[in-house]
């Protein structure tokens, strides 16, 4: 479905998070939610993927926008069904970045506790491929004071996509909805519908 995107959310989060709210309100705004999904991921890797595969089959050729780690599910996903993705600050490897973090975790919206365990890790590592080369499928969005991921790795592992590095910003990524028209036209959304939209008021 042109025009569709695909929402996939980080690590302990939900479909409650900022950025996901925002997108959710322009699209209704834009009478456009029906071509939006925005799954609450499972917290094992292998049960997320199979949740996204659904909503890629249902919703057919959608935009995947990842942020942390959606953004190295969306990777996977793209390479793996030619598909296009916006990435805001993704995580890269991140089955290297769970030293330490095994054992109960909290959902940070939904205060669901959960085991990180070393399957976990290992069906992680099992996504993992090599660095994406197609500029025109790929946006990557990074801020330099992410205080969660170091955006040099994204902005090496990435280098041949599109980038855009803006100081500052966090791991949220800040200033999100003044760049949801880029993500809009990205996705294949007609300019017209969405021109005359005050995105500040989201």
């Amino acid at each position: 479905m042109s025009g569709s995107i695909l929402y996939i959310h980080g690590f302990n989060s939900s479909p409650l998070s900022t950025k996901a709210r925002q997108l959710e309100a322009v699209m209704q705004q834009l009478g456009l939610a029906g071509q939006l999904r925005i799954p609450a991921l499972h917290h094992h890797p292998r049960e997320a993927i199979g949740q996204l595969e659904a909503a890629i089959a249902e919703l057919g050729a959608p935009l995947l926008v990842g942020s942390s780690l959606g953004g190295y599910y969306a990777t996977h996903l793209a390479e793996r069904h030619g598909l296009k993705a916006l990435l805001i600050n993704p995580a890269v490897a991140p089955h290297r970045l769970f030293d330490g973090y095994l054992g109960t975790q909290r959902n940070l919206y939904t205060d669901e506790p959960w085991e990180l365990t070393l399957d976990h890790v290992q069906a992680l590592a099992e996504l993992e491929g090599a660095p994406p080369t197609d500029a025109a499928r790929y946006q990557v969005w990074l801020q330099t004071a992410d205080e969660t991921l170091d955006y040099r790795h994204a902005a090496v592992y990435y280098q041949a996509c599109a980038l855009r590095i803006e100081a500052g910003g966090d791991h949220s990524f800040q200033g999100f909805t003044k760049r949801l028209p880029a993500l809009l036209a990205f996705a294949g959304i007609a300019r017209e519908q969405y021109a005359a939209l005050d995105f500040s008021v989201f």
